[in-house]
């Protein structure tokens, strides 16, 4: 028997997650027990008093949440429990999303510093790291600065040779997560004296060092999003992590890794986001019906359900892409700014409907609404823009597109495995190389649904446009128009996976029908945004104008979807 879209759903009352180990499982479990035992008037208060998470960094030390989660085999001294394992480190993120990025930021960050550090071969600091992180310890990741962002071409970030076979590191990072307490703190610079690439380095600091200066919050919130300072804080050989062309690697390596989790973060806040927004407006009474009697509030609810379940679809089948992969099989590439930039866009975009319904109940202060707002909005923009991850994307483009190779299948991994190659994936370059299976296999086998084959008719005459009508020489420098060319690009991918997983899960064809209902409308939204920009030529507007079609609408689905979206009012209400 098929299963529901609602069953996929997080919900802290009812969640266990089989297809883990019993120590995962027990983890998430206390994780849920705690934060929930907060009560939403605490969770809202100490997100609007901006406090910094201590209580919850306590219970991570003492149950070593992090310790277990992201410490990988090599280092967990024989304990078989810790292991970087992407199955659970993705359910660890929705489920910290699901209470808000108060919670889920210090884990991610956490993440992002442990990083360069587990790339590295320098086993002192790994050892270093890994006691660091079993204490109770959390991360951060040094590479930003004020004046140059997160350009790793450019640092002020110096370190100065001392003649002795040792360096002296003064400069500045900003916007730094748990930049105020990490022990852990990978920092990007470059060495005095030296050109090119070989210059770049990434070393080891802690910021109890009396020569690491906090400078202040950058933001009020209850995440402590740092300014510091190097002063002359000195840097042995045990501390280099990485040097040259390496630490450049390991930059670029590290946030494919790290910010993997954005897409299950964003998961986690728009799941919480229905549930008090359904229970809201399907219990509010106006001129005596239920608020949810009014079609387009239904209509919404039908759309956006859609679109979470897209969202976790698409990334839960992503995670077994990164944990198949291998140097010779990197298409997690692609599909890592997919969850980066399409699915963090899409919470924002649930999140922002859902507040169009609840309308003014979203802007009180003791309800999670509130947050939610906030979040989904940062997610999108904190870790990479939305243009950067388009502009990765595109580079996958003509391989994806056009250039299908016969590759293994890549199974279901849920099994309770350490994934060392995330640590060890090679010089980060050659992206035009990577290869990919057939894109309209699971289009093909699912063309019988409705909105899947009228899609699939989409991607096809998208696929004949680049044949016909590709961009010119001078379109190829118009990153403007170029984009909107990504956006539609990144449907075609974010429909494979879709498919992939729903078939996976022998998900009910009527949801799969309403995701793709709503993923045709976005087509021709994209076409029309296509057609709408300067440098497009008549031909391209006359494809654009050609690709605004329809989807194929169905009262019967429409209602069984909605029945579905109704049983979720009070299915989970967080106490006060």
């Amino acid at each position: 028997m098929s299963i529901t879209a609602a069953s996929l759903l997080l919900n802290p009352g009812t969640y266990d997650p089989e297809h883990l180990d019993a120590e995962s499982r027990r983890v998430l479990a206390a994780t849920i027990d705690h934060l929930d035992g907060y009560g939403m008037a605490k969770l809202t208060g100490d997100f609007h008093a901006a406090q910094w998470p201590a209580e919850f960094l306590d219970f991570v030390a003492k149950e070593k949440v992090f310790a277990t989660f992201m410490t990988p085999a090599r280092d967990a001294a024989g304990d078989d429990n810790k292991r970087w394992d992407t199955a659970r480190v993705a359910a660890m993120s929705e489920v910290l999303g699901f209470y808000g990025l108060s919670y889920w930021y210090p884990w991610q960050v956490t993440c992002l510093g442990l990083g360069p550090v587990w790339q590295s071969d320098n086993d002192i600091a790994r050892a270093r790291a890994a006691a660091a992180i079993d204490a109770g310890g959390i991360g951060a990741f040094g590479l930003s600065e004020k004046e140059h962002g997160a350009d790793i071409y450019s640092s002020d970030m110096v370190l100065t040779p001392n003649g002795d076979g040792t360096w002296t590191a003064t400069g500045s990072k900003y916007y730094i997560g748990n930049g105020n307490a990490a022990n852990t703190v990978s920092v990007f610079g470059r060495i005095d004296g030296i050109e090119g690439p070989d210059q770049y380095v990434f070393f080891y600091a802690d910021s109890d060092h009396p020569a690491y200066h906090v400078v202040k919050n950058v933001v009020h919130h209850q995440n402590y999003v740092s300014e510091f300072r190097l002063e002359g804080y000195p840097v042995t050989e045990e501390d280099i992590l990485h040097t040259g062309e390496a630490a450049f690697s390991a930059a670029l390596n590290t946030v494919n890794v790290g910010k993997f989790n954005l897409c299950f973060g964003s998961i986690g806040g728009a799941t919480h986001a229905l549930y008090t927004a359904i229970t809201h407006a399907h219990t509010r009474v106006l001129y005596g019906k239920p608020v949810t009697a009014m079609p387009h509030i239904r209509s919404s609810f039908v759309e956006n359900f859609a679109r979470i379940t897209a969202m976790k679809l698409f990334s839960y089948r992503a995670v077994d892409y990164f944990r198949c992969a291998s140097a010779d099989d990197r298409r997690y590439l692609l599909f890592n700014p997919v969850t980066k930039m399409k699915v963090t866009t899409e919470g924002e975009r649930v999140v922002t409907a859902l507040g169009d319904i609840v309308a003014a109940k979203g802007f009180e202060k003791d309800n999670f609404m509130m947050i939610a707002k906030y979040d989904s909005t940062g997610l999108p923009r904190l870790e990479g823009t939305v243009a950067v991850n388009l502009g990765l994307v595109l580079k996958f483009m003509p391989a994806y597109l056009f250039m299908p190779e016969d590759l293994p299948d890549v199974p279901t991994r849920t099994d309770a495995a350490d994934d060392p190659f995330l640590f060890n994936q090679g010089p980060a370059r050659g992206l035009g190389k990577v290869r990919f299976q057939d894109w309209k296999k699971p289009y093909q086998a699912a063309a019988g649904i409705p909105n899947v084959g009228r899609f699939y008719e989409l991607a096809q005459a998208f696929c004949n446009l680049l044949i016909t009508a590709a961009p010119d020489a001078e379109q190829q420098k118009d990153l403007d128009f170029l984009l909107s060319l990504g956006d539609i690009f990144t449907l075609i991918v974010y429909g494979q996976l879709i498919l992939e997983q729903a078939e996976i899960l022998d998900l009910d064809t009527d949801i799969v029908d309403t995701i793709f209902e709503v993923l045709v409308r976005d087509f021709a939204a994209g076409a029309v945004t296509m057609h709408g920009k300067a440098g497009a030529n008549d031909a391209q507007r006359a494809w654009a104008v050609a690709a605004v079609r329809a989807p194929i609408t169905s009262p019967e689905r429409f209602e069984k979807v909605w029945t579905e979206v109704a049983g979720l009012s009070g299915a989970y209400v967080m106490n006060d």
